[in-house]
């Protein structure tokens, strides 16, 4: 038969048609749809079904491709789960270095094969736990760290050159990293033998997170300090990675989030060009976080998207010669904005799907989120739980047995196809502006946010988009009978004890003259700062000290208000 031999795609085509006009339209006229129309959380409507019609213009050969072949739609490696399973990722940080480090072994013990760490607000924002203003935030959010000896207590125990460790800042992550490498080779691990990343992602600070220091132009230029640095020092470390979650929580839609990921990312690696650094030096060591949302195979298709799209930009645009340099290598988490306070234990079954998303899309990393994150920090128990979803993903579903399941799917490659075709785009209209700061500083990228958010959230209270427990499937009568973590107590007065203890017996003026050095080489920004900021932290500097003469240097970032 004609129609199913795929002989004659105008036949095919009419067949479809005359499907939807009387069989489609006999059963909606006997059971309605539930709703006037449907679309994806990136606003793209969805029809009510695909065919090879709607995947026609792409080629099988050069658009899907293989596995670990470019572009890489299918995955960066041959292989994938079978050969070498994901790194199970969560994050910890809360108190003092002490109580993260525990955290820590505790996950390892459940299973968890990579660490992952959050800092508390002073460490993020550059200042130290003495500080009048921020000490009441100590330990509260993350990790207090304040000079490399809170480093060396923080991975006390832990072998670095085993274990992958991701760090999660980005205004002062040049100080972090070069303490990570400290305390490696103070502990007998040299540079090239630590692996791991740094967030360092900090364009993405000014436009969904906002937590920055400096100025747009001289964070951008330590950014790729920090990525000439690690070529030359970490080579299998990350100092980067590109970080689309937090522009994903703060609002964006799927799209927005791949196209402002990706064109912060070319705004790095342009600017390491325009010093004269070789591309491939820098690409290979680019990662990326992407945030996995509700959207079950937009989530998987956005995945697809971006790595096909970095693949051929990087050869493309950026003139990357080496196929390592094409790889986009990511990381993800579930979506932390998606769990709810209300019926906390629904987060379990949320998470659990935007794993599989995550698994099916292809990341080589995956941090599950915890049932009580919408109340606290995550308790032991409910961290437990989010570690074993992801085991029983890889070794209960057979989700991990094959590579690229999804592949072929003629709705899957469809959004997939739509996803790269919005982003890019949305990449030429940044590149319009200037790149990526002058997006920045035009206040244009924050406002797209706002603007997504906004229609998110009227759709929420509106009821056209459902929320279990929330805004439908209410329980009046809910009882919170789960456990809440507490922030330990005493942990401002031992941090800041501690620090007054290192102050007083490093060497004042090794600290002084590491400290001018980096003050007089910070004006020329094309002059790399790290060996002189590795240098302030073997002295035992703070981070507080190193941000400080930066700051009397660059000054203070004033962001343009966005309602």
């Amino acid at each position: 038969m004609d129609i199913m031999t795929g002989n004659g795609d105008q036949r095919w085509d009419e067949h479809v048609e005359q499907w939807r006009r009387e069989r489609v339209a006999a059963d909606y006229e006997r059971i309605p749809p539930r709703r006037a129309e449907y679309r994806t959380s990136s606003g793209t409507k969805v029809k009510d079904i695909y065919t090879s019609a709607d995947i026609r213009d792409s080629d099988p050969e050069t658009d899907i491709g293989l596995p670990g072949e470019y572009p890489f739609t299918r995955g960066v490696h041959s292989t994938m789960y079978r050969g070498r399973p994901w790194t199970i990722r969560q994050v910890a940080g809360f108190g003092q270095a002490e109580d993260t480090n525990n955290r820590y072994k505790y996950l390892l013990d459940a299973g968890q094969t990579g660490l992952s760490t959050d800092f508390d607000l002073p460490t993020l924002l550059g200042y130290d736990s003495d500080h009048e203003v921020y000490r009441r935030e100590v330990g509260r959010i993350g990790v207090a760290v304040d000079t490399v000896v809170d480093m060396h207590a923080l991975f006390d125990g832990i072998p670095l050159d085993r274990i992958s460790t991701s760090l999660t800042i980005n205004p002062s992550a040049a100080v972090l990293l070069a303490m990570y490498r400290v305390v490696g080779e103070e502990r007998g691990f040299p540079g090239h033998v630590l692996t791991g990343t740094t967030q360092n992602d900090i364009l993405k600070e000014y436009i969904a997170q906002n937590e920055f220091i400096f100025p747009p132009e001289p964070s951008v230029h330590l950014v790729v300090d920090t990525m000439e640095y690690g070529a030359d020092v970490m080579p299998r470390f990350n100092p980067l990675n590109v970080c689309g979650y937090h522009i994903r929580d703060a609002g964006a839609t799927a799209v927005e989030e791949v196209g402002l990921t990706l064109s912060n990312a070319l705004c790095y690696m342009e600017k390491g060009i325009e010093r004269g650094i070789d591309p491939d030096r820098l690409a290979p060591r680019v990662s990326f976080f992407w945030n996995v949302h509700n959207n079950f195979f937009e989530e998987a298709a956005k995945l697809r998207a971006a790595r096909r799209l970095w693949a051929r930009l990087t050869r493309e645009r950026l003139g990357c010669k080496d196929p390592r340099s094409w790889l986009m290598r990511a990381h993800c988490q579930t979506s932390g904005v998606s769990l709810t306070a209300q019926q906390p234990y629904n987060n379990v079954a949320r998470t659990a799907i935007q794993a599989m998303a995550a698994i099916l899309g292809g990341t080589q990393s995956l941090h599950t989120n915890s049932l009580d994150e919408a109340l606290s920090i995550p308790s032991e128990s409910a961290i437990r739980i989010a570690v074993r979803t992801q085991a029983i993903i890889l070794h209960e579903t057979g989700a991990a047995d094959v590579v690229d399941p999804l592949a072929g799917s003629y709705y899957v490659e469809t959004l997939t196809n739509q996803i790269e075709e919005e982003a890019r785009s949305l990449i030429e209209r940044v590149d319009g502006m200037g790149g990526m700061i002058g997006a920045v500083e035009s206040g244009y990228a924050a406002q797209l946010i706002a603007d997504s958010s906004w229609e998110q959230q009227t759709r929420i209270e509106s009821g056209d988009t459902v929320v279990v427990g929330m805004n439908d499937y209410i329980d009046e009568n809910e009882q919170l009978d789960i456990e809440i973590d507490r922030p330990v107590p005493g942990v401002m007065e031992r941090q800041m004890a501690r620090l007054a203890e290192v102050k007083r017996t490093r060497e004042g003026r090794r600290v002084s003259a590491a400290l001018g050095a980096i003050e007089k080489a910070a004006p020329d920004l094309h002059h790399n700062l790290m060996p002189l900021i590795e240098d302030a932290v073997r002295a035992r500097a703070t981070v507080g000290e190193i941000c400080d003469v930066l700051r009397g240097v660059w000054g203070h970032h004033q962001p343009s208000t966005v309602f």
